[in-house]
Order: structure tokens, then sequence, then C-alpha cells
């Protein structure tokens, strides 16, 4: 038999198809995730664990991120994190004239990324650089920046490294010292900090209660080679992880890893709120079950619970077809909105459009959730509404761009949301993604991104809201950005320091190829115009 031929629009299908089979394929082929490195992480391990495999590796990526201005990661206050971290291990490398082989840089080459590296640095801090809002920025900072001078000591100062500043300024110390002091009262170490173990002192090596789970200490690399450093490297679960995340990204290492639920429940989340099909293998179904305890569920193993990937996973479920009671959101519920966990320093967002999300789900789809979500929806709406930026825009403190915080923020809207409370917040926040788009068809904080690109398109489209002849065109230019097949998405994702959960942009990308290819006409077809791509409320 002859294989049909595909028109235009059933190639798209086709290929839309294909894609998301392989990304199913991948979710469960590679359970741990896949995740960008960090410059960040990479720059611990060279500073407390050269004993690990890959170090010369790693001392060449580090020199290989640096940027012309001498610091590392992206503009504005998102280098300082990167940049204190490398320099400092740099210096580390320095003092303990590390043997260094054909994998690596000379040293003649670390001192000079080191002189321009505290070049930049200095710069930074001189010029009051704002604290990112990231994860242990205020504990990071100050502790490696005194180590930093503690090394330049060490190393005999301007002598050694002609050019460079003496000693950093000094940065506020009050949350290291209050942590410090929680550390030695013998109190309970909060589950959050352990995340950053590696910067929490000498206060932290002698707490026994400290102990890793599935082989790492907060499902971070940095922070288990430092347990492993404190306890003389005796622990082979620990030294199997760090052997494991090595190898599987030949020397530099990610913030977070394993990232299991984070991404099986984004990825399956984001394709199911388009109404991609999407049909995961019933091992993976009962493992997100599984994740999910008295408190919800957390990103990775010795993580604590959180909002944002609980609600993240119910909704998934639910839009699978496994709906589980949403309960254990309640414990994040502040009355106005919804925390990420108990004790937040600020709000979350997309945190708040996923809970959102969810319990709407659940009210319009439960036999009781009526009466026990539908007002809390109602309210949960009218405060996402509220914290609209004056552009029409959202931010938020999980994500660099403010195009995935307004993605998150009209699809709960526009799904779940009474008309009156989204409506004129859509259409500002539409108003706003068309006037923002770059010359060349794409979206982007810093420059255009598929990423970025694919969560405009979603805003664009999948907001209820009939589509308009701008609308369309802006999506007409946007195609060939969302053809790209890069898997090198630049990091936009907060963690300690900024990462790129690689399925999950992928799965962003589908999504938006989904939506266009529904409304974007093929064959020169005229779009009708009032017609709007509705968000799937099943």
């Amino acid at each position: 038999m002859t294989a049909p031929t595909l028109t235009p629009g059933a190639a798209a299908g086709s290929a839309l198809t294909d894609a998301v089979g392989d990304l199913l394929a991948q979710l469960e082929r590679q359970p741990h995730g896949q995740v960008s490195t960090s410059v960040y992480e990479t720059g611990r391990l060279v500073a407390d664990a050269p004993w690990v495999d890959g170090h010369p590796r790693r001392l060449a990526y580090l020199l290989a991120e640096q940027g012309a201005d001498g610091s590392w990661g992206p503009a504005g206050g998102y280098a300082l994190v990167p940049t204190v971290s490398a320099v400092e291990a740099l210096l580390a490398s320095l003092v303990r004239a590390d043997p260094l082989d054909s994998a690596g840089p000379d040293r003649s080459e670390i001192v000079a990324a080191a002189i321009r590296g505290l070049a930049a640095l200095d710069r930074r801090l001189g010029d009051g650089a704002a604290m990112p809002d990231t994860p242990a920025a205020d504990l990071i900072v100050p502790a490696l920046t005194a180590r930093i001078d503690a090394l330049l000591v060490e190393l005999g100062g301007a002598d050694a490294l002609p050019g460079a500043p003496g000693a950093l300024l000094r940065v506020d110390r009050r949350r290291v010292d209050a942590v410090n002091a929680l550390l030695a009262s013998g109190r309970p170490v909060p589950s959050k900090l352990l995340h950053a173990y590696e910067v929490l002192g000498p206060a932290a090596a002698v707490r026994d209660d400290v102990t890793p789970i599935d082989g790492a200490v907060g499902a971070s690399p940095a922070a288990t080679a430092a347990w492993l450093g404190h306890r003389g490297y005796q622990d082979q679960a620990a030294r199997s992880y760090l052997d494991a995340v090595v190898a599987r990204h030949g020397g530099p290492v990610p913030c977070c890893t394993p990232i299991t639920v984070f991404e099986r429940s984004w990825t399956l989340a984001t394709l199911a709120r388009v109404g991609v099909p999407v049909r995961p293998g019933a091992q993976l179904v009962a493992e997100l079950i599984a994740a999910l305890g008295p408190d919800g569920a957390a990103t990775g193993p010795g993580l604590p619970a959180d909002a944002d990937t609980t609600s993240t996973v119910l909704y998934a479920l639910a839009r699978l077809g496994h709906p589980v009671d949403p309960a254990s959101l309640l414990r994040y519920d502040l009355g106005s909105h919804f925390c990420t966990w108990r004790g937040e320093d600020g709000q979350s967002v997309t945190t708040n459009a996923h809970v959102l999300e969810t319990l709407g789900w659940h009210a319009r789809h439960t036999s009781d959730g009526a009466d026990r979500y539908a007002a809390r929806v109602t309210s949960l709406a009218g405060w996402l509404r509220d914290v609209q930026q004056p552009d029409g825009l959202w931010v938020d403190r999980w994500h660099a761009s403010p195009y995935y915080a307004t993605c998150c923020a009209v699809s709960a809207l526009a799904g779940y949301a009474p008309s009156e409370t989204a409506d004129a917040a859509i259409d500002r926040a539409v108003d706003r993604v068309l006037a923002t788009q770059r010359d060349d068809g794409g979206w982007g904080r810093w420059s255009t991104t598929v990423e970025e690109t694919a969560y405009a398109v979603q805003i664009l489209l999948g907001s209820g809201r009939p589509i308009r002849p701008e609308v369309t065109a802006a999506v007409c230019r946007a195609l060939g950005q969302l053809r790209d097949e890069r898997s090198d998405h630049p990091p936009l994702w907060h963690d300690k320091d900024l990462y790129a959960p690689i399925l999950i942009v992928r799965a962003a990308v589908i999504a938006a190829r989904k939506l266009a290819h529904a409304a974007v006409p093929t064959n020169n077809q005229a779009l009708p115009l009032a017609r709007g791509v509705e968000p799937t409320r099943a």
C-alpha cells in the first residue's frame, strides 16, 4: 500500500505526535531528569571536592564560561552568585596548587581568569549590585566573599595576583550569622537549608541529623560533596551519587538532581493544559501518585514539599484521569494567597497560578469540589489579577522571564477564573506581549529565546479570547523560532544559579506549536477572525 500524502497541516500534526512520543520516552528512560550544568555548582565541586573524577574538566568549564567582562552568568544581579563561586573555586585551586593535566587549563590561565573574575566581582559589589531573588543567595554571597578574602591572604594578595583587589567589600552577613546561630544551638535544621549545605560553615559539620537521601544531601552535588568532606569521604552512597552525576554531565554538574517529580509533572501538565494527548506508562503515573505525601510533593529527595510541585503533580494527575484529593495544598494557604512553603520570604505568582488550576479543576470536576474549593478559587483568581504588573505582565521568583510567569497566570485565569475577574487582565497581557515582539519574530527578556517565544505564543493563543488579526500576524512571525530544534536552551529558571530543565522547555515549545497549528491558517485558507483557541477545560 502506498503511504498517504500528508497535507502541511497533517505533516505538522504528525511531527507533534512524534515529538510528544519522544518526550514521554525520555521521561521514562532518564528518570533523574535532564537539566543544564551550573557554574555555581561546578565551582563548589572545584573548591570542595577536587578528588571527584573530572576535576580538570570542571576547571576548563569554568574558564570557558567566563564572560568578556570577567564575570560569569547573565546580566545584572544574576551574575553575582556564579561569579563569586567561580572566583573562590579558582583561588582555592591556586592555593592547593592542584596537579593539572591536558584535560584542564594551566596555572597561568587560572591566574588570569581569577584576576579578571576578582575585578568583575569587586566592580559588582562596589556598584551595589542587587542580590538576586534566587535560593540561598543571601547565604552564598557573604559566605564565599569571606572565603575569597581568606584565600587572597594565603596567596599573598597583589604579589601573586597583580592588579587584583586585596580584599572584597563587606557583604551583609546577618542571615549567615542567624543560620550559624541556629546550627550551633542544636535546633533542627530546616530541610530547605540543606540544598545550600555547602555554605553553612563549620557549625554544619558537627550536625549528625543531616543525612543523605538516596545518596544526596538536599538533591545537590555541592551540598553532598561538602557533607562528604565533613565526614572523611566515607559514605559510599554519597560518593556513588556524585560519581553518577559527574558521569552524566561529563565533569560539570547541575544545581539540582534528580528532578524526577518536577520534570515529569511540569512536562505532563504543560502538554495536557493545551489538549495534547499524553499517555504515560502506568509506572510513571504510579510514581507520581507515590510522590504525594501528607505535605504534598517535593522537587527532589531531601528537599521540602512545596505548593508549586504539589499543585503541578495534582493537576497533571487530574488531567491524565487519575485525580488525587488536593487537601494537602491547604497546608500552604495563607488566606490571601498560597506560600510556596511555610516561612517563605516573598510570594510566587506561578505557585499561585498552579494552585488556582488545581483547585479550579477539582471545583469543576469532583463531586464535592465546588463546595470545598469554588470560593477559594474565586478569591485566589482575584489575588492573581491584583499582582499583575502595570505593564500587563507578571513576574515571579522562580523564573527570570516575565513571559513564563505571564503564561502561567494567563493559563490559570483563562481556564478557571470568572470572566469578570480574568478578561481585562488577560487582554492587558496579550497587548503587552504583542508590543514586545522582537524583529526576528521571537520574544525574550535579554534576547530572543525559543523558550520565551513558546510562552508568548501560549499567552496569545491560549487565553480563550477571540483571536485578533494582529495576534495571527504575530504568531506567523514567530513560527520560525518555534521550529528551532536546539537543545542548548539558555538558563532562565531559578535555583542557586539559573538553569534550564531541558524536557520541560521542550514541552513548552511543543505546546506552543500545537496551539499555533490549530490557529494559524495553512494552504492559504483564511482564519475566522472571531475564532479563539479555548483553554482545555476537561
